[in-house]
């Protein structure tokens, strides 16, 4: 099994994960009823995407 012949110092590690972070989601404010939506996606609590009703939504009682 192949291993390295020199020690990968801390720094030149930690320069390779620079990268290797999670970002938040993206969330915008949907214009028909002001809920937290993710981009381009259909909001789930009115069913609009981009000023159209797409999706039918039940309502809870």
């Amino acid at each position: 099994m192949a291993h390295p012949k020199r020690k990968i110092s801390k720094t030149r590690r930690d320069k390779r994960r620079t990268h290797d972070v999670c970002l938040p989601a993206a969330i915008m404010e949907c214009p028909n009823c002001h809920s937290a939506v993710k981009y381009h996606h259909v909001c789930d609590s009115c069913g609009h995407y981009k000023g159209r009703q797409v999706m039918a939504v039940k309502e809870v009682a």
